[in-house]
């Protein structure tokens, strides 16, 4: 694949800790989505920020101010996980929609070609800008605008089931299911808004376990053990 974008669960990145970073886990990200560079595909990533924050679970705090805490933990998420990339050998760029001093750079679509033409792999922090859109929407959008092949959701979970496993221990684990049965039976693959971007735009979506062994490399090497959503 010519070029991918990448959703990292914040929490996946906490590891066991379920807060913060696992050094250990982020650094195993960095040599497998290496080896993806180095073969010639063109990444870009979006972190979550659910190892800070969870505004939504807040009933003291506004909800325009929540969500602009959860877009400032993402830049946070991505700027320590583009030091830890930097520390193996890759070229970084962070892209944000609105600005932040000489944290990260302006989001456009010719600066992100421009960087990925550069063999840089490309952060895209802070969501959509935006109040009441999650980093669901914003990886989406991205994807959609810089014209990604598919999204692959690295997750704490190792795919898409039909009832939740931690609840349901009979729950069924789809090997690929249709953006419309996502949307039909609200599979909560990514929120709703996301779900309907993809439909309309006929973007799929690869889920499966970040802390699987070499799971981002295996993914994109056919050896596949999450499920596919098609368009």
């Amino acid at each position: 694949m010519k070029r991918i974008m990448l959703k990292l669960s914040g929490e996946a990145l906490a590891g066991d800790k379920k807060t913060g970073f696992d050094e250990p886990t982020v650094r195993e990200v960095a040599l497998q989505v290496k080896q993806l560079v180095d073969g010639g595909t063109q990444v870009g990533i979006v972190i979550g920020g659910g190892n800070f924050w969870r505004g939504r679970t807040s009933e003291n705090i506004d909800r325009t101010k929540a969500d602009q805490i959860g877009m400032l933990a993402t830049i946070m998420n991505c700027i320590y996980v583009s030091e830890i990339f930097r520390s193996v050998g890759m070229g970084t760029e962070i892209l944000t929609p609105f600005e932040c001093g000489s944290f990260t750079k302006l989001f456009s679509k010719d600066r992100a070609n421009k960087y990925f033409e550069r063999g840089n792999v490309v952060f895209f922090a802070g969501g959509t800008g935006h109040p009441y859109f999650s980093t669901d929407t914003g990886v989406m959008l991205r994807a959609i605008e810089v014209e990604a092949e598919v999204i692959l959701l690295a997750k704490a979970i190792d795919g898409v089931y039909d009832s939740d496993p931690k609840l349901n221990p009979n729950a069924k684990k789809y090997d690929e299911v249709s953006i419309d049965e996502v949307i039909a039976n609200n599979l909560q693959v990514v929120d709703m808004t996301a779900s309907i971007l993809a439909r309309d735009n006929k973007m799929p979506m690869w889920v499966f376990g970040l802390n699987e062994e070499n799971s981002i490399v295996n993914t994109i090497n056919g050896k596949f053990n999450g499920t596919k959503v098609t368009v």
